[in-house]
């Protein structure tokens, strides 16, 4: 463990000589912004680097770097999409480390009735007493979707279901609704609106029914600059790094 962060402080040195007038630019899902934001203020506090970071959803990610190869230097996305990356050879697959998983969480209005999720049967019927459900388009409203289906109330809720573009507009949608309406996005997401003000978490859905999206970073290929990145990569897995993602709603596979 002590070799261990001898050699990130080693890269962490390195990275600041030659990246001292040069921003580290990360591309990175939404889903890891409300943790990303800490550590990439730590990550400058020890390197000297400053970190850009843009984020997008996961198709945008694989556009962005299709169109242009070294529009960064390092990337968090979900794991199929940086097995896609991989396979194109716009990310080094050898560099890709798991950070954890983001599961579906409810949110509500602020002053809304908060609706009990608390086990299956509580949410099931908390799903049939609402007066609107919204959810995106995406892959995780496409699984919110499914899993009403999966526990026999998508037929009772069908003419409440409201579907959105992305997590975003859930939170507007939510935020402009009135009565029993709720929403569902990714954890990290709905604690990030909740920072904002915009919503309130009422909580993650059941256990039994979650799903999690797992995430990883990794080294783009054509990454301009190289030693800081590999730098930043490194943080991401110190223990401090780790900590400020678990609170920020990402959970390790193997906590």
């Amino acid at each position: 463990m002590k070799s261990k962060f001898l050699a990130l402080a080693t890269v962490l040195l390195l990275a600041g000589g030659q990246c001292m007038a040069d921003d580290l630019k990360v591309l990175s899902a939404g889903a890891m912004q409300r943790g990303l934001v800490t550590i990439a203020a730590k990550f400058k506090e020890r390197s000297g680097t400053q970190v850009q970071i843009r984020y997008a959803t996961a198709p945008e990610l694989k556009k962005i770097l299709t169109e242009s190869s070294a529009a960064a230097d390092a990337i968090l996305a979900p794991n199929p999409t940086l097995a896609d990356l991989a396979g194109a050879g716009k990310v080094n697959a050898d560099t890709q480390k798991e950070i954890g998983g983001v599961g579906s969480a409810v949110l509500i209005r602020p002053d809304a009735p908060v609706p009990d999720v608390s086990t299956l049967a509580a949410f099931k019927r908390s799903l049939t007493e609402a007066d609107a459900l919204v959810y995106n388009r995406a892959s995780s409203g496409i699984y919110i979707e499914s899993l009403l289906k999966k526990i026999g109330v998508f037929d009772q809720v069908r003419s409440k279901i409201v579907r959105v573009d992305d997590g975003e507009a859930v939170a507007a949608r939510i935020k402009q609704g009135h009565g029993k309406e709720f929403g569902f996005g990714g954890y990290t997401d709905v604690l990030h609106n909740q920072d904002m003000g915009e919503v309130k978490l009422v909580g993650p859905i059941p256990e039994e029914v979650q799903n999690y999206t797992m995430y990883s970073s990794a080294l783009i290929t054509a990454a301009a600059s190289p030693a800081p990145a590999r730098a930043f990569l490194a943080f991401l897995e110190t223990p401090e790094a780790q900590a400020i993602f678990a609170a920020s709603g990402v959970v390790s596979r193997h906590k």
